[in-house]
């Protein structure tokens, strides 16, 4: 069953806050793809890390974190910090394919400079290519008020 998200006062989260996100996020990937390479080349008992094989490690590690905290509490660590959430459209958890379809399609949106970031700017929804394309949404939490 679909964890569901307490809807009052959320609303869509800005490119900026999106970004403030994204740049907490990547400081957590590069500790995680670090870690993964050193355990990689214990693993293998070996002093480099490349080809396929550790290629999709890297990979998987990445989304696995994504996915991991999407599904959970729609939050990565960058997206508590910018309190912003991932969501369905209906307000619940994201599931794991919608996950896979955001992961895949934000590397995308940011292969094309940005393009499907900035698509937001245009759309009436305020939905990047990601959001759109895995009918999902990022919401803006204010802080509590009381």
């Amino acid at each position: 069953m679909n964890k569901t998200f307490d809807q009052s006062n959320a609303s869509h989260a800005s490119l900026l806050r999106r970004l403030g996100a994204i740049g907490y996020d990547f400081l957590v990937v590069i500790a995680l793809a670090f870690a993964v390479t050193a355990l990689w080349l214990w693993l293998m008992n070996t002093e480099t890390a490349t080809g396929p094989a550790f290629q999709s490690t890297i990979f998987i590690s990445i989304f696995t974190f994504f996915g991991f905290f999407w599904t959970r509490s729609g939050q990565t660590i960058g997206m508590m910090a910018w309190r912003i959430r991932v969501q369905s459209k209906e307000g619940f958890a994201i599931s794991w394919t919608q996950a896979l379809t955001r992961f895949l399609v934000a590397i995308l949106s940011v292969s094309c400079l940005g393009a499907g970031y900035l698509w937001m700017l245009i759309s009436d929804e305020k939905l990047t290519w990601h959001d759109m394309l895995s009918n999902s949404e990022i919401v803006y939490l204010p802080k509590n008020t009381s």
